[in-house]
């Protein structure tokens, strides 16, 4: 479909949803279950995740946050002896289907992970690399993507002048911005953020978190977090795993004010994790 038109239809659709008090699920996950060969890493996980907001997953180290999200793009098949049983189902259409192709779905699910990772190009290349593998050649059209994904990520005023430099010459912030603004070029629909501050200095991870609320009025943004503040700050709705289960999920504001679950309290009180 043309990107314009595309744009537009999602636009109309999410005005009349909004306009009704409804948003649309982008991602709907039905008993869910995961090993690593013997290892049950998944157990039963039902998760209703709605478009243009922000869901934050929290939880101890190796409960299962990672394994998750790694799962929606289905990244997570590229580890050996994997098996899954239950759905995903994206914009009602399951992602284990034979017929639904990984690329195609890798295409509206972007990805920016726990340590800025840009390659060891220019700025420039960088942000279109994804456009060109898609078939994108003209040098306009590169030269306007670069712009207006580097723009989306906050970075633009402090990179337009070095545009042809070695990406690694950014710092820690402006890499994951960066890597951000890759993510932006291949015009995804939902952007997956597995800690994408852990590694970064404070003023840096204020940017971030700036940028995610900005981000979710056009993107839906599904990110893992270690930090409970984080998660307070920039998060709509939470999601609490543990042991590979989910134990609770709600509006953030609740699981952090009222918890329903003791366990859910435990944790973001720092009794245990």
């Amino acid at each position: 479909m043309n990107t314009v038109f595309a744009e537009q239809a999602k636009k109309d659709s999410t005005d009349t949803n909004q306009t009704n008090g409804y948003k649309s699920s982008v991602y709907q996950t039905n008993q869910l279950n995961l090993w690593y060969g013997d290892n049950h890493a998944l157990k039963n996980i039902d998760l209703d995740i709605k478009e243009n907001e922000v869901t934050s997953i929290i939880g101890p180290s190796g409960c299962g946050k990672s394994t998750y999200i790694k799962t929606l793009n289905r990244m997570i098949e590229l580890v050996p002896g994997v098996k899954t049983s239950g759905e995903i189902n994206y914009r009602g259409r399951n992602i284990f289907d034979k017929e639904y192709g990984v690329e195609e779905l890798r295409t509206k699910v972007g990805m920016v992970f726990q340590k800025p990772n840009p390659f060891p190009k220019s700025i420039y290349e960088n942000v279109v690399y994804g456009p060109k593998i898609h078939g994108i050649r003209d040098k306009k059209v590169l030269n306007e993507i670069v712009e207006k994904s580097l723009r989306g990520a906050a970075i633009w005023d402090e990179v337009k002048d070095r545009l042809h430099q070695n990406a690694f010459g950014l710092s820690g912030g402006q890499q994951q911005r960066l890597c951000i603004a890759r993510c932006l070029a291949i015009e995804p629909d939902v952007i997956l953020m597995d800690e994408p501050t852990s590694a970064l200095d404070p003023i840096s991870t204020l940017k971030v978190e700036e940028l995610i609320q900005e981000l979710k009025e056009k993107y839906s943004i599904i990110i893992v977090t270690h930090n409970m503040q984080q998660a307070a700050r920039i998060s709509d709705k939470t999601a609490f795993f543990l042991n590979g289960e989910v134990v609770e999920f709600d509006v953030t504001d609740k699981i952090f004010s009222n918890p329903s679950d003791q366990r859910t309290e435990d944790y973001i009180t720092g009794r245990f994790g």
